[in-house]
């Protein structure tokens, strides 16, 4: 009796680590959603953003990456400044537009993950 080996299928070994990249982009959004609820998430999701990033490079999550990474500092500076300014009016203004913005950047990003797009096109 021979002893047959198995030998990986690179294809295969490929379409599995996509599928687990695409599924930590999603826990990613859903870490950025729960941010509202539990504020310490979003700076998990970023930490995760920036330890995972080579992982993605060269493929079409690396842009989902980039606009999770975009979302977390435009919120940060946004917030502080609103945070600043809620000594007056405006400042509740910026925060309320700050807040529909991310929301507005999760569900746009997590609508195109699930169809397999990419966040920036070239057309």
């Amino acid at each position: 009796m021979s002893n047959p080996r198995i030998i990986p299928n690179p294809q295969q070994q490929t379409n599995d680590n996509q599928h687990q990249a695409k599924t930590l982009t999603i826990i990613i959004y859903a870490l950025q959603a729960a941010s509202f609820i539990v504020g310490l998430t979003f700076l998990v999701a970023v930490i995760i953003n920036y330890i995972k990033r080579d992982d993605v490079r060269g493929t079409w999550l690396e842009s989902h990456f980039r606009w999770q990474i975009r979302t977390f500092w435009f919120c940060l500076l946004w917030g502080m400044l609103g945070a600043f300014l809620s000594a007056v009016v405006i400042g509740y203004f910026i925060l309320l537009a700050n807040a529909i913005w991310v929301i507005y950047r999760i569900a746009k990003g997590w609508l195109n993950v699930a169809d397999n797009k990419p966040m920036y096109s070239n057309q």
